[in-house]
């Protein structure tokens, strides 16, 4: 029923959005909320190729539009390079989202019956008969990719790529960083509390730009180092002196990277870790902003999540029982270190988590 409602809603906010669109345009609508983008993509280097001729059309001075469509999709007008998104990078996430969508068409059907509703109640200015005409030749050509019509091409100019959800958050993040990138190497922090999307976010951006990734969790404090003393401190339990010297002084120094990774399991060093510099290199977790730390990165984002939502990720994460350690232990201790240090007003940027 919540989903019956949600794309109601989102095919009448789509027709408010665009009165002069045609049928054609809602089955377009409703085939990209199903099947996403998978059927655009022949190439990575052609989608790059794509956006950089059709950008030549684009308003320079347009504000970024992104809409969401009724599934895991939005449409991002090609105007967010105008924020400084490159083509390379959008090509990359328009890339990355075309997945197929194996129940694709199952979805389609129940939306388009939905739509059907719509218009037999008089909610959509359209005739019944021509809709339902106009859905058995699609169905006869077996629901192929839609064209807009000429009309709202004529009306709306839609210069768009479909990209996931899941990258949208990020979108400012990474116009910040294509910017950044053009003139330097960059050391990043992403900090934020359990839960927040940390680790998803670094691969993420290991996808978009092939960076290194180094995860705090690899530096916390071994057996004989978890005395009372540090952890008393606001991010006492990272090892943030080895962290410094392992990697941060010789990412500055452009030196190769050698570490090894530290072991819940034995609460020793374990697996050695080795790399080279890259033109991004990302420090992801818990405690990466710790003022000891903060004058190795050129740049660092605190993932802000609400309380009702970290709550739920880490029990659909860890489980009931082993989320008590989270609730009990280590997020009283993050929020110390957040709130004593200053740690979300020191990072560069804040991205809300939903």
């Amino acid at each position: 029923m919540e989903q019956y409602r949600q794309t109601c809603e989102n095919i009448l906010n789509h027709y408010k959005k665009y009165p002069k669109m045609c049928l054609q345009d809602l089955f377009k609508f409703l085939f990209q909320s199903a099947f996403g983008c998978e059927h655009m993509v022949s190439s990575l280097d052609n989608a790059i190729d794509y956006i950089n001729d059709e950008y030549i059309t684009v308003d320079k001075k347009a504000t970024p539009l992104i809409e969401e469509l009724d599934g895991n999709y939005c449409r991002v007008h090609l105007s967010c390079l105008n924020s400084g998104v490159t083509a390379e990078t959008l090509g990359k996430l328009f890339f990355l989202s075309a997945k197929r969508e194996d129940n694709g068409q199952k979805e389609l059907i129940v939306k388009l019956k939905v739509l059907n509703e719509l218009i037999v109640n008089k909610q959509l200015p359209f005739d019944v008969e021509d809709f339902e005409r106009q859905l058995k030749t699609w169905q006869a050509e077996g629901y192929k990719a839609v064209h807009h019509s000429k009309q709202f091409k004529e009306n709306y100019n839609p210069n768009y790529r479909l990209i996931s959800k899941q990258f949208v958050p990020f979108l400012l993040l990474f116009a910040e960083l294509d910017k950044k990138l053009q003139n330097k190497n960059l050391i990043i922090a992403i900090e934020g509390g359990s839960g927040s999307g940390k680790t998803t976010l670094s691969q993420i951006l290991n996808s978009v730009y092939d960076c290194a990734v180094v995860h705090t969790d690899d530096f916390f404090l071994q057996s004989h180092q978890r005395i009372k003393e540090r952890y008393n401190e606001a991010g006492g339990n990272l090892d943030r002196e080895r962290l410094i010297e392992e990697v941060l002084q010789p990412l500055k120094e452009n030196k190769k990277i050698v570490y090894h990774k530290f072991d819940c399991s034995t609460m020793q060093l374990g697996e050695q870790i080795t790399f080279t510099p890259k033109k991004l290199t990302v420090v992801e977790g818990a405690y990466s902003m710790h003022p000891d730390l903060m004058k190795y990165y050129d740049f660092s984002v605190f993932l802000d999540i609400s309380k009702e939502s970290q709550k739920t990720r880490i029990i659909n994460r860890n489980g009931e029982t082993f989320a008590q350690n989270f609730f009990n232990l280590w997020i009283p201790l993050e929020e110390k270190y957040f709130s004593l240090l200053n740690i979300k007003e020191n990072c560069n940027m804040k991205i809300t988590i939903k």
